[in-house]
C-alpha cells in the first residue's frame, strides 16, 4: 500500500521541520499544503526534503486538505494520512494507522485522543465529547474523537467524496460524507501533546459553524411563495 503524509501549515515554523524530518525517517512521503503562511514555514519544509503546495492567501484547513487529497490521487497513492503541522499529533503514531489500514476494510481511519487526554484544554475537551456525540449519532457509527485531525483516508473513499466546506468543518464533513458512501469509519488511540501552543481553532467560532453547516445539510430547502 503506497501512503503519503499530507500536513497542513500555516504559519508553523516553530514544528514543521523536526515534524517531516520524523515522517521522512518512516520512509513515507510529506506534503506540506501551506495555507498563505506568512513565516518560514514554506522554506523550511522545501529544504527538508518536503512537497511543497502553496496557497497564495488563507483559504482555510478544510481547502489545504482539498488540495493535498487531489494531489496525492493525482500521484497514485491508495491512501493518505493527515497530520496538523503544529506538533500534537506524534509521527510515532504513524506506523499504527498504516498496521490498521492494511487489516481493516474501513475506508476512514480517525485518531483518538480522548482515552489519554491529559494536557488538553477543559474547554477542548467538554467541545470534542459533545461534537463527537452528535457526529456519531449522525453517521450511526461511533466516533470517539470526531475532532481529531489525525486520521487515514483511503483513496476508494477520496475518489467519491465531494466536500463542500473550507475551513475546519471539513474534517467533520468528510464523517459525514464516508458514512453516507457506506463507508466503514474506525478509531485507533493516538498520544495526546499539549505544550502550551496557541490554537487557531476557536471552539466557539468553530462549533457554530460547523452546526450551521448541519442546518443546511438536514433542513429541507425553503419553499418559493
Amino acid at each position: 500500500m503506497r501512503i503519503c503524509v499530507i500536513i497542513p501549515t500555516y504559519n508553523e515554523s516553530r514544528a514543521i521541520g523536526e515534524l517531516i524530518e520524523r515522517v521522512r525517517r518512516q520512509g513515507l512521503e510529506a506534503i506540506i499544503v501551506d495555507d498563505g503562511s506568512t513565516d518560514d514555514t514554506v522554506k523550511i519544509a522545501q529544504s527538508g526534503g518536503a512537497k511543497v503546495l502553496v496557497s497564495e492567501r488563507n483559504m482555510g484547513k478544510g481547502a489545504s486538505l482539498i488540495k493535498g487529497y487531489n494531489y496525492a490521487l493525482a500521484q497514485g497513492f491508495d491512501a493518505v494520512i493527515s497530520m496538523d503541522g503544529d506538533g500534537q499529533h506524534s509521527p510515532s503514531d504513524i506506523a499504527a494507522f498504516v498496521r490498521k489500514a492494511q487489516d481493516s476494510s474501513a475506508g476512514l481511519i480517525v485518531g483518538n485522543r480522548m482515552g489519554s487526554a491529559k494536557g488538553m484544554p477543559l474547554l477542548r475537551v467538554a467541545t470534542n465529547h459533545f461534537m463527537s456525540k452528535l457526529i456519531s449519532l449522525i453517521v450511526k457509527q461511533r466516533v470517539p474523537d470526531t475532532q481529531c485531525g489525525f486520521r487515514l483516508a483511503k483513496k476508494e473513499l477520496l475518489e467519491k467524496i465531494d466536500l463542500s466546506t473550507s475551513k475546519y468543518e471539513t474534517e467533520s464533513e468528510i464523517l459525514i460524507r464516508a458514512a453516507r458512501l457506506g463507508f466503514k469509519i474506525e478509531s485507533i488511540p493516538v498520544e495526546t501533546i499539549y505544550a502550551g501552543e496557541k490554537s487557531q481553532i476557536h471552539p466557539l467560532v468553530d462549533s457554530l459553524r460547523f452546526l450551521r453547516f448541519l442546518a443546511r445539510e438536514f433542513m429541507p430547502p425553503r419553499k418559493r411563495p
